[in-house]
């Protein structure tokens, strides 16, 4: 995955992407032990194309000419399946843009806060998500001022009192 990481952060110097950062189950086991998951989600921001259009299209062609095939939704980067998932709505866009520095090895990578991974699991709101909330309660050490905060933020207050019951 170090490799992995390693291309993300040339396609982010190289203008490709705007910003990224790890989020889902693998963001998850930078806090807590390991969730089984077959893909890396990597969040990112995207520049603009013409005319304000966001398009996962350049990214996939840098990706191609540096020998990366897509395979379904995901890219295979170095062996890991790689999905892209742009930050849509504005609680994406904050966790991105509160993501934290860490290290993969010897690789410095982003990954969203903790509690932003809460925050879109609540969003989100399938049956896994609940159980990764559950987890992420039992394991991480969470924020709550800080967490409270996103909640209020993005209108997510209600499901987490109800999730957590």
């Amino acid at each position: 995955m170090e490799r992995t990481l390693q291309v993300l952060n040339e396609l982010e110097r190289d203008g490709i992407l705007s910003r990224y950062a790890i989020g889902g189950a693998m963001g998850a086991t930078f806090y807590i032990e390991p969730l089984l998951t077959f893909d890396l989600d990597i969040i990112v921001l995207l520049p603009e194309a013409k005319g304000g259009l966001l398009t996962l299209t350049p990214l996939y062609e840098a990706l191609r000419a540096k020998g990366h095939a897509e395979e379904g939704e995901c890219v295979v980067i170095e062996g890991v399946p790689v999905q892209f998932l742009p930050a849509y709505n504005p609680l994406l866009e904050e966790a991105l843009r509160e993501a934290r520095e860490m290290l993969y090895q010897a690789t410095s990578t982003r990954v969203l806060r903790v509690e932003h991974l809460v925050a879109i699991c609540l969003q989100t709101g399938r049956a896994k998500d609940r159980e990764r909330v559950r987890i992420l309660r039992e394991q991480a050490t969470l924020d709550d001022e800080y967490l409270a905060m996103v909640l209020r933020r993005h209108q997510l207050e209600g499901r987490w009192k109800e999730w957590i019951a």
